[in-house]
């Protein structure tokens, strides 16, 4: 699928085919909302590492003005440059299946015929992996390049994870499984990515049109996007204030991993994913060490004043934990978890909801193509949108054949239980979790909604 630009109407959001996890609009409003929990020293170092001080866009060090620059910008850059060929290998990394898994009438994860696809080549395994390189890159045994794409993954990976559909590889995270949304035909990956995110922001009562008098800090966050209504009104009704409660009651349970001693391993990085990465730095002589000193500075004087050594010790140990899961024996899912991190647990939750929701509606059944391997396919891989996109011009066509999901019973549901305003939600304080022990190190944490106030 071509990308398609997100500043532009509702409608055509919503008319946009399947092709990414939430769509661009969704990684964005993930970002935003992981910004928002970010410790206020936290961002201008990941501001310097996406925008290197030599840079001619580097926005973290010449102002004053907080925020110094705004993760939404980079967090669909994944889906961007997947496709060029430098990053093909890596469009398997935004996904995963199990071999069992067939939802709505059975979920596994993984089941006993174990993943499909190659070995460690899996969202879930990208996030662990790539929490690592940006770790590497902090404590100065990775360069600025790695560090840089590393994070842009990382806070993509965070949210294709939290995406119910891109942890099943049936009829291609559901893109081969044709339905209609509104009258209108197209597939059931399709109405999670765009189609239910873009009939959220068209019904956002208009009281979150304009900012919030007491979510200052909040909208020092946002940028005048057409999401801006659906974060406030995310941020005021999920999270609540101190004079209103908020849905998510559960926020700090979130965070939770669950204890694993196992042991766990196999390399799961392509040669080719190295290769790619040291010709990019050959090309690219200026991204050098004098450059990386001047961020990592900034990393260091944003680190607590009372160890000023422990947050290096703790970041390389953390890559050392991540590199010996990855190298010794074991199930996928414990090399890619530990105590801190754990992608596998997060996403095992978010994968019953194919099942129990569901997601994958019990009423849909859509044969597989003969011979097709529904699982081996790219998630990304869109089905022919030539009869949607000409049902785009003008009333929607009869479809009896196909099933109605925009109803009381499906849409509805998901609206009233705020599921998908949930799984945003949840992808954002988890990113911001991550990042911010990153950055500061030991279990950091998150800061409170709008904790950056302005004058």
């Amino acid at each position: 699928m071509k990308l398609q630009t997100f500043a532009c109407t509702l409608a055509g959001l919503a008319s946009l085919p399947s092709a990414i996890a939430w769509g661009a609009a969704g990684h964005e409003i993930v970002a935003t909302i992981a910004q928002i929990h970010l410790d206020p020293s936290v961002l201008p170092v990941l501001c310097d590492i996406l925008y290197p001080p030599s840079s001619s866009s580097h926005k973290a060090s010449t102002s004053s003005a907080y925020p110094p620059c705004h993760l939404a910008p980079i967090a669909a850059w994944a889906d961007r440059v997947r496709g060029s060929p430098a990053y093909r290998w890596t469009a398997p990394l935004h996904y995963v299946g199990a071999v069992d898994d067939a939802p709505a009438d059975s979920c596994a994860f993984p089941g006993p015929n174990g993943w499909a696809g190659r070995h460690n080549i899996n969202v879930l395994a990208a996030v662990s992996n790539k929490t690592g390189q940006v770790a590497a890159f902090l404590s100065g045994e990775a360069g600025l390049h790695e560090g840089e794409e590393a994070l842009k993954y990382l806070v993509h990976f965070m949210g294709d994870m939290h995406m119910p559909l891109h942890l099943t590889g049936k009829e291609r995270g559901g893109n081969g499984a044709k339905v209609t949304f509104d009258g209108r035909v197209s597939n059931l990956h399709s109405v999670w990515d765009n189609l239910l995110i873009a009939q959220a922001l068209r019904t956002v009562p208009p009281n979150y049109t304009w900012p919030l008098p007491d979510m200052r800090g909040v909208e020092a966050h946002l940028r005048g996007a057409i999401y801006d209504p659906y974060i406030r009104r995310i941020i005021y009704e999920g999270f609540g204030t101190d004079a209103v409660a908020g849905r998510f009651t559960d926020v700090e349970e979130w965070l939770d991993c669950p204890a694993d001693d196992s042991d766990a391993g196999g390399k799961w990085l392509p040669d080719t994913a190295s290769a790619s990465a040291s010709a990019f730095t050959a090309q690219h002589p200026s991204l050098s060490l004098k450059r990386n000193a001047g961020i990592r500075k900034r990393h260091r004087a944003s680190r607590p004043k009372f160890a000023p050594a422990k947050r290096d010790v703790w970041a390389w140990a953390w890559v050392r934990e991540a590199l010996a899961r990855v190298w010794r024996g074991g199930h996928d899912e414990e090399r890619w978890d530990t105590d801190a991190l754990c992608p596998y647990a997060w996403a095992r939750e978010i994968h019953r909801l194919n099942c129990a929701l569901p997601v994958w509606p019990a009423e849909l059944s859509v044969a597989a193509e003969d011979g097709a391997d529904t699982h081996g396919c790219a998630h990304g891989e869109n089905v022919d949108g030539s009869e949607e996109g000409a049902e785009l011009a003008g009333h929607p066509r009869p479809h009896p054949d196909l099933l109605e999901l925009d109803t009381p019973a499906y849409a509805g549901k998901i609206r009233a239980e705020w599921v998908v305003e949930r799984l945003l939600a949840m992808a954002g304080v988890r990113l911001a979790a991550v990042l911010n022990t990153l950055v500061l190190g030991g279990e950091a944490g998150l800061a409170p909604p709008g904790g950056v106030e302005l004058a």
